[in-house]
Formats: structure tokens, sequence, C-alpha cells
């Protein structure tokens, strides 16, 4: 330790620490440039033992060392000026984390300044002093004054206080002060109701994980607070030595509560963690727990990670931590789980002359106990393997939680999870069933990944385990998404989205196999842990999977689709047009049949519902639904549904003239049908195309009209601009929205043969909802109508709103910008897909690069996860023409990048 080096310089001169006759405020001043000069230098060296590759325990006892010194020569210092027997009774004690040695580079420094009832006077002044120079250090410290009276009361009042004084350590002071302590406080709070205490801890570490969330697989975990971090291991070590009236760790052990091999985990788990948090805090130029994006980077360079066939280097650090966290989370939850159901036992009366009664058998095998399964023999999966599968079966049919000791035994047979194991027909019969019925499917899976039981079971589903996608957009890790995924799947089956989505339901309520969907669920990410093109990698390894589930031809095929196409509702929906027939029409082709696509319809709203809280939408639902609608009507009437084509238009057409001719007249509404095209009366119902018409021919001679319908149901308003078509018509369009905050989800663009234009846009606010501002649309309105008329310039509209609030900055991955050309997909519009982060006024900036190159936009798609974004427009050249030839394309590409740049 550093304060002990005999190397290092002094500091702290006698003439400091042995006052004579010279007053503490003549000495202070010294004191304090002493006191520095010693933190200079002891924290540098701390440090450099971190970078020299120290343990995560050496630098955390380094820095708690330095601490200690500082704070026992600060405190001898300052009440040195009092003769022996002046003295205040005051003893210097630490606390909570300083107070159990744990201080890292940036930690609070908790101190408590104890002292008699009589001597508070001297203790406030004692503690005056020490504070003022510890601020001047700018530390950053937390304290109190108080007597023997004060601690009880406030033990009693508050858990926190309760808490801190269990990590209470003398540092400097009164010894006998300090053992008067011990008696008077430490033994209360030990002995005071030890199962509130024990169960309002629980309850604490609850409410702490549904704050911080209750996953280890966060996106960007806090290291101290979230799941598998450090806190978990303190409560559940304040809860065993209130509960076993212990010291310490060691206590524990030689209590019989924890065994040898759990200490060492215990210690390995805190020396872990603390490597990470030293680097984070050396990182950090304040306090921070939390491993944000550009800090997982760094921590992992720092530990050595490269990258790899196996992924960045960061999704390496971040697995390894994923899996550490979990190990974390297993072994306090298992302490915490003994003590609790030791403290339910102990609080029954008679438990074991009723216990008996409360016994229920299940099979020969299994009984079950207070709610929990339970193994007659210990010897059970040793002699009969298959019986760790009935265990999930009964716990799940029965409704009741696995017991801590079945957990146990699991883990500890799963080597027995051979070939032939998972090649049982009885086996997988059993694992079947157990997806085929909703109700506790994805409790049952999130048992069998938390044991690892589904690793061994399904050897393919390790390659994603605790697997990071180093993103913003996804939450969660590769394996946790999955088992969110099912629950998502599970929810529509017992009907929680009833309401709000009754399409899904209904779907959900025709799938004819659910195991086989819940089983595509499951492995529709599998390959990621593979590399590249994840679809393809995981459709490739279903059919060894599906052979030793023992599925039948059919249903391994069917499977192997699914989880080859999972990807191409959401893209299809989010990024292509859907008024596009053929488009329609090859999607069905490539469906087949009705349960291919209730199957995949349903998987895809699984999978954007488990990514996160945030990233689905109900625009992105109406989308997919629609897309699934129109699928299903062509799969359904195979090619009596072209036949309506004709029919449809020439009833359309009727419909509009009959509501229309009356008020504008006869001619003017046919008029404006012929120059509407029939592409624009296909995709629209005819009482849309009257509300669109409605619009235009009251326009008259003015230069824009504009009618908002609001869905708040589903977050977004439908905005119908009528103008005349102008060059870059959208780009202006997309800048006056920008400028006036108000975001495009998609946008139809319709040019009549007349010269008008009428363009179609779905928006919303940038927190997700309706503009609830009248007065926001009439000035886009005008604003519009302004630079359409040249009296305004977009760009000057555009460059205000950057000014006045940019969009919320974070630290994220930085991806390179895209630019993809899809040829193929429509006959007449060439297709440019666009990534980039998002900003503001990113879509004015693309529409006008796009109109300086001539191109004008029929059909934009616009998505954004996170801060990312995939906008897809279609577009035509100046005369109207696709545009395939490579050296255009590539000169878009180029433009577009080089813009994207600015």
């Amino acid at each position: 330790m550093p304060v002990h080096d005999p190397a290092a310089p002094t500091f702290f001169e006698p003439e400091l620490m042995i006052a004579g006759d010279v007053p503490y405020e003549q000495r202070r001043d010294s004191l304090l440039a002493a006191a520095r000069a010693f933190l200079d230098y002891h924290r540098e060296v701390c440090q450099a033992q971190h970078r020299a590759g120290a343990s995560g325990t050496q630098v955390v006892n380094c820095v708690t060392a330095m601490t200690d010194t500082l704070m026992r020569n600060l405190f001898r210092c300052i009440t040195a000026d009092w003769a022996i027997e002046q003295r205040p009774g005051t003893v210097l004690i630490a606390m909570g984390g300083y107070g159990r040695r744990e201080l890292n580079p940036r930690s609070d420094i908790d101190l408590m300044f104890f002292c008699g009832e009589r001597n508070r006077d001297h203790a406030d002044m004692v503690a005056q002093r020490m504070l003022y120079l510890l601020w001047d250090l700018n530390l950053d410290v937390g304290y109190s004054v108080r007597t023997a009276k004060d601690c009880v009361n406030l033990a009693g009042q508050d858990i926190t206080i309760r808490t801190a004084l269990l990590d209470a350590r003398f540092l400097s002071g009164d010894e006998d002060l300090f053992r008067e302590f011990q008696q008077q406080v430490i033994h209360t709070v030990l002995s005071r109701n030890t199962q509130a205490f024990v169960q309002a801890k629980y309850d604490e570490h609850k409410n702490r994980l549904a704050k911080y969330g209750s996953s280890v697989y966060l996106l960007e975990p806090n290291i101290k607070e979230s799941e598998g971090g450090l806190r978990d291991l303190h409560t559940a070590i304040w809860m065993a030595r209130v509960k076993y009236k212990a010291a310490s760790l060691r206590d524990l052990v030689q209590k019989s509560v924890i065994s040898e091999e759990e200490l060492t985990a215990f210690h390995s788990a805190y020396d872990y963690l603390w490597r990470i948090r030293n680097e984070l805090h050396y990182l950090s130029t304040r306090k921070n727990e939390q491993l944000h994006f550009d800090k997982q980077e760094a921590i992992a360079r720092f530990l050595g990670y490269r990258d790899s066939r196996k992924g960045q280097a960061v999704e390496q650090f971040m697995q390894d931590y994923y899996a550490h966290a979990t190990q974390v989370e297993h072994l306090s939850a298992s302490l915490i789980s003994r003590i609790m159901r030791q403290s339910e036992l102990s609080a029954k009366v008679s438990a074991k002359v009723f216990g008996a009664f409360r016994r229920r058998m299940v099979g020969k095998d299994f009984f079950v106990y207070d709610n929990e399964l339970k193994v007659v023999s210990k010897r059970l999966f040793a002699e009969r393997p298959a019986a760790m599968m009935e265990a999930f079966a009964h716990a799940k049919r029965l409704d009741v939680n696995l017991g801590i000791d079945l957990k146990r035994m699991i883990r500890q047979n799963l080597p027995l999870i051979n070939d032939r194991f998972r090649r049982s027909r009885e086996i997988s019969e059993i694992f079947l069933e157990i997806l085929r019925t909703p109700g506790g499917i994805t409790r049952t899976l999130r048992d069998m990944h938390h044991l690892t039981f589904l690793n061994h079971y399904i050897p393919e589903f390790e390659r994603i385990y605790c697997k990071v996608q180093h993103d913003a957009y996804h939450i969660y890790t590769v394996d946790t998404h999955t088992l969110f995924c099912v629950e998502e799947l599970e929810k529509l089956w017992l009907g929680e989205y009833r309401e709000r989505k009754p399409v899904y339901t209904q779907v959900a309520s025709e799938v004819e196999k659910r195991e086989l969907l819940v089983l595509a669920v499951l492995f529709h990410d599998i390959g990621k842990g593979e590399g590249k093109d994840h679809s393809n990698r995981g459709a490739d390894m279903i059919p060894t999977i599906a052979r030793r589930l023992n599925l039948n031809r059919e249903d391994s095929q069917r499977l192997e689709f699914l989880v080859r196409r999972h990807l191409d509702m959401a893209h299809i929906s989010q990024r292509r047009d859907l008024h596009d027939d053929r488009l329609i029409h090859d999607f069905a082709q490539t469906m087949g049949m009705s349960e291919n696509l209730r199957m995949l319809f349903l998987l895809t709203f699984a999978d954007i519902k488990g990514v996160g809280p945030d990233v689905w939408t109900e625009w992105k639902g109406l989308l997919l639904q629609e897309l699934y609608e129109k699928t299903y009507d062509v799969l359904e009437r195979g090619d009596f549904y072209k036949d309506l084509r004709s029919e449809r238009v020439r009833n359309r057409r009727r419909k509009v003239s009959e509501a229309l001719a009356e008020e504008f007249g006869e001619r003017p509404v046919r008029e404006l049908l012929q120059a509407a095209g029939t592409r624009y009366i296909l995709s629209h119902h005819s009482s849309e195309i009257i509300s669109h018409m409605r619009l235009e021919l009251r326009r008259g001679d003015e230069t824009v009209a504009i009618d908002v319908s609001d869905d708040h149901d589903r977050g977004f308003s439908q905005l119908v601009i009528s103008t005349f078509d102008v060059p870059g018509l959208f780009s202006m369009i997309a800048g006056a929205l920008a400028a006036n905050g108000i975001n495009i989800l998609g946008a139809q663009i319709y040019t009549r043969s007349n010269g008008a234009a009428l363009d179609i846009l779905h928006v919303n606010n940038p927190q997700g909802g309706v503009i609830e501002n009248p007065a926001k649309w009439t000035r886009f309105r005008d604003e519009l109508q302004g630079v359409i008329e040249g009296r305004l310039k977009v760009k000057q509209l555009v460059a205000r709103r950057k000014e006045s609030g940019l969009l919320p900055q974070r630290s994220t991955p930085r991806y390179p910008d895209r630019v993809e050309f899809d040829t193929d997909v429509s006959r007449e519009y060439s297709v440019i897909d666009i990534f980039t982060r998002d900003r503001v006024g990113l879509l004015y900036l693309i529409t006008r690069t796009l109109a300086d190159l001539g191109l004008y936009i029929y059909v934009a798609k616009i998505s954004t996860k996170v801060d990312q974004v995939a906008d897809t427009f279609y577009v035509k050249d100046i005369f109207g023409q696709k545009i395939s030839a490579p050296e255009k394309l590539e000169e878009i590409r180029r433009q577009l990048l080089a813009g994207l740049a600015e």
C-alpha cells in the first residue's frame, strides 16, 4: 500500500501533528497544502498500480489505505491544539462503503463524528474543522455528528441509516468511546427486530431493481445499482449479517451460512466488478457508475480485448460482463432466498408439526411444499436425467416455483445433458408440451436460461448467451431479447392485447401449432452468434436442431423458413411502398400459404416488441398489419384479386363523383379524377379520395391548403397538403416541418397531370404523439407558402430550428453513413435506402440533395431506431424515368454521402 512505502516522501511534518502553542488557524494553510500534496502523490501511485494490472481488490485497498491515512492525520492535526485533558470525547468513524474498506477512485467518503451527550459542541467544532479541509480538497464527503441515542433512534426510523451503521469502522479518536459505540449501537442494530430489517431490505432490493432495470442484460448497466452489480452483493451480505448476527463474510462461513466455495465466489465477484469500476472512475471526470457506450469501448481496450472473428472487442467485453453479472445475481439471489426462506419458516408457528399437511406429492419423484417444487431423492437426476425436464414441466403446469435445492441439483447435473438426452423423443415431447400451452411458457424458459439448462439442451443457444449488440437500438443481449419476444407472443395468446391489438390477437388464436411458433421466436436470432447474415446462418442450423427435437419434415421446413425470413415483414412494411401491387404479389408468392404468413406476422410483432419499450410504435404496427392484410387477401383470393382492380377503380370514381359533383360540378371533379391517375385511385379508399379532392378543389387560387386529422390512439397525425408542383417541393415541405419540430413518419407524393401536387404525410412530435398546438399548423402552412412563393428561404428556417434546440446528445456507437439502391423491387421507381445518424433537419438535407440531383420523390418511408435512421425514397429522374445506370447511381451515392457529411 502506498502509505507504507518507505520511499514515499513525508507530507505531514511533526510540527503539524504536534501543535505545541501554535493555534490551529495558523497551521491550517500548511495542513491543507500537505494534504493536497499527499493526495496528489498517492492518487498517482494507486492509478499506476491500476494501469500496471493490479487487481480490483488491490487498487481498492490502495485507495482505502490512502484515505485512512489522510483522515487519521487530519483528525490528529485539528485536535492537536487541545490539551490532552481538554480534547473532545469524539471518535472519527468510517461509514458505508468506506467503512467496508471498499473505496474506488471517485467513491464518496462517508464519516461520522461520534460523541457523548456532553461533548456535542466540541464534536461539532471538530467536524467543522475537518469538513472544511475536506471540501477544500474537493472530496465528496457525507457526514453526521451523532450520539449513541441519535444512532439508535435514527436506526429505528431509517433503514438506510441502520444499514450504514453495520459497516461502521474506527478511524481515529477516543478508542474507549468507540467501544461504547459498539456495545450501545452496533449490538442494538444487529439485535433489534431482525425480521423487519430483513423484509425491509428485501423490499428495498426489489424496488431498486425496478428503478434501475430488473435485468442483468441492460444496454448501459449501472455497475453499482443494476441487477448483477455491486449492490446485489451488498444487500445479500447485509441481510445475512443481521439475520445471523455476523460481523463479516468469514463469520458467515464459521456459522455455516455460506460455504468456503461461496466465500471465494463473493471475493471473486467483488474483485471483477471493482477492477471495472476503478477504470470507469479513472475515465470519468466526475462521479459515474454507468457503463455508457464510450466507456465500454475504453474499458474493453484497457482489459485487453481486441476485435476478432468472435466480434468487436467491446462486444466480447460486455458478453463477459453479462455472464459475470449473471453469476453475481445467482450468488446474491441464492443467499437472499435462503435468508428469506429461513425468515418465513422461523415466523411460522409449529411449521414442522403442520408442514406435512402442506406437502403434496407430484408423481413419485416430486412434491410441492409452500408453493415450491421439490424432489423426493437427491439422487433423482443422477439416476434419471429426464426428470430435469419433468421438473420444469411440473412447475409450469402447477404454477409453482422451483425450489432452491432443486435449482442447485439441476445446475450440478447439467453435464448429464448429452446427445442421448437431447435426442430423446420422450424429453423433446415434454419440452414441446411446455411450449404448446400458454401460461408460464416465458417463466419456464427464463428458469431454463438462468440455470443454463437451455444452453446445454440446445447447444446452439449457448452461442447467443449474453451476446451483446453494441448499438443504441438493442437494449438487451440477444438471449434476453429472445425471451422478451416469447413473452410478447404469450401475451397475445393470453388475451392481454385483445382491446389494443384485436387483429394481432385474432391471428394468434388461429395459429395451428403454437409450439412451432414459440420455437421460431426462440431461434430467430440464433445465428447472431455466428457473425453477419444471421438470418441465413440461423436457418442453416435449424435442420440439425429439428432432428434432435424429433420434429417432422413439414415442421422442420416451416421452422427453417420462419427463421430465414424473420426480417422480411419489418423491412417491407417499414421501408417499401405498400401500395405497390407487384410488391404485395411477390411477397405473397414467397409466403406460399396463409399459415406461413400468420406465423411470420406474429414473429415480426414479437421481434419488434421485444427489442425495448420505445421501439414498437403504433405506426409500425399499422404498417405491419397493412402488409399482412394485403398479402392475406392475395393468398386467399389468388388471381381473382387481380381481376378486382378495374372494377375497384370504376366503383371509386363513381362514388367520388356522386359525393363531390353537387358541391363542385361534374366537370371539375371528372377532370381532377383524370389528373389523379389510376395508381392514386387504387391506393386509397373512396372516403379518403373524397376528402383529398375536396381539399384540392377548395384550394382554388391559394398556393397551399392543408388538412390535419389526428389519431390519438396511435400517436400520429395525417397531414394532407395540396399545392403547386414545383421542383424540390418535398424538400421544402420537409424543411418547413423540421423548422416547426414535426417529424415525418412516411409520405405518399402524388403529382397530378394538371400541374398540382397532393402529398399525404404521417407525422408526429419528437416525443411520439400528435401535434396538440393548432398554431403550429398555421405557422407551418404560412412558412411553406412563403417558401414556395420565394419569400422565405427554407435553409434559414431549418437553421433557426437547429439553434433553438438540438436533438439530445448522448454517447452512442457511431456507424458509417450508407446509401444503397434497389432497382428490382419496383417496376416504376428506383429505391434509395439511406442509413445515417439522426439530427435536426436531416430529412430536409437528404431531400434537398435529391432535388439538386434532379430526382423526383414519389414515396418516402422514414424509420428511426433511437439515433439511427433508415430512410427510403422511391424516385424517378427529371424525365420521369427509373434510374438504373450504374454510373448515375454511383453519382447519386457520392452526392448523398457528401451531403450527409455536412
